[in-house]
């Protein structure tokens, strides 16, 4: 499609409410008009994680004014949108039916039509709204819910290559923040944590470090901090700052592991791209360490390092509006008013379920 495209996206997958209107202007290049985050953190703190009903109930009060908003920045109207984007999921599942029916309200009343969007869909093309980077290129999605390496083919077209086969590395942040009494959320204070610590005291396991295929394990790893810190009770702050330092130490070889070789086999498979490039996204992408982990990585296999803006990393609507207007200007058809939310959605439907299948789909 050869033609401007404004889109309005909604996303309440989590603990975030969130509106933008994005432009792909039509040299495919894409530019935030508006972009509104409001963080439920503090409604959440107190319980040391997002509970389901506070965050679903806050997104019934606060998104119709983030729509808004959203709309007065980009300085536009609903006349003026070509379609609303809103996560569809995976995620929680009260917020992302809050979402959801929003977008279908406003796309029956204004005649526009409607994209549900996946949420890792919309993480996985943040680089080219960001980099305007060009298929094909691999992507290391390490977020509270997925630790996954994707090859990321065009819209709409991704091959799973890794995955986690029991925590995500967001989850084993978080896990490993309340073990050791820091605050929610837990990747930022163990990431804060670790600057003052020693990575050297503790010689904590890396799991599959070594290991052909290209999945990720981080319960061994969790577990091995419990009982670090049990031996060590009471913990000292010196002791909680060693093994954050520590426990971030093996989470950086394990990745340079296992991304490593990922790079490998896209250069191996996909030669003839000049500049291969890997992308992180997810809210793990902030953690500064792991960044200069893969910076590093990136520099000694030739790849491009594309690393989105934080405020792009963590869930935000700039990308569902985004891959809404990708889906759009690729052709691809818009969803009637029976989509349904997915608390289970993989990016690649045909790859193997490697931690739990059932009802609601593969979690991964």
């Amino acid at each position: 499609m050869s033609t401007p495209l404004r889109i309005l996206g909604i996303e309440t997958s989590c603990d975030e409410t969130a509106a933008s209107v994005v432009l792909r202007d039509e040299k495919g290049s894409g530019r935030i008009l508006g972009d509104v985050v409001l963080s439920q953190l503090e409604e959440h703190s107190a319980y040391g994680g997002v509970v389901p009903e506070i965050a679903a109930r806050a997104h019934v009060e606060a998104l119709d004014t983030l729509i808004e908003e959203a709309l007065l920045r980009a300085d536009v109207t609903l006349k003026d949108i070509d379609a609303i984007a809103a996560t569809s999921g995976p995620g929680l599942i009260g917020g992302l039916i809050v979402g959801l029916m929003t977008g279908k309200a406003i796309a029956r009343a204004t005649g526009k039509p409607l994209y549900a969007v996946n949420h890792l869909e919309g993480h996985a093309l943040t680089a080219r709204l960001t980099d305007g980077l060009s298929f094909p290129y691999l992507m290391l999605l390490v977020s509270g819910g997925h630790t996954q390496l994707i090859l990321v083919k065009g819209v709409g077209d991704y091959e799973r290559w890794g995955t986690t086969i029991d925590d995500a590395l967001g989850e084993a942040f978080d896990k490993t923040a309340k073990l050791l009494g820091l605050p929610y959320p837990g990747g930022p204070a163990v990431e804060r944590a670790a600057v003052a610590g020693d990575p050297e005291r503790f010689d904590f396991p890396r799991p599959l470090v070594g290991d052909a295929r290209l999945d990720f394990s981080f319960s061994g790893l969790k577990t091995a901090v419990r009982q670090a810190a049990q031996s060590l009770e009471p913990v000292t702050e010196n002791d909680i700052a060693d093994i954050c330092a520590s426990f971030q130490r093996a989470i950086s070889r394990t990745l340079k592991d296992r991304v490593g070789r990922g790079l490998k086999r896209f250069k191996e498979d996909y030669s003839s791209v000049a500049q291969p490039a890997l992308v992180v996204a997810g809210g793990v992408a902030a953690n500064q360490a792991l960044r200069a982990t893969l910076q590093a990585l990136c520099d000694a296999h030739g790849f491009r390092f594309v690393a989105p803006p934080l405020q792009l990393c963590t869930d935000n609507a700039a990308m569902i509006a985004w891959a809404g207007a990708e889906r759009l200007a690729a052709g691809l058809p818009a969803d009637g008013f029976e989509v349904a939310p997915r608390s289970r959605w993989p990016l690649d439907g045909g790859a193997q379920a490697l931690i739990g299948s059932g009802k609601r789909g593969a979690k991964a």
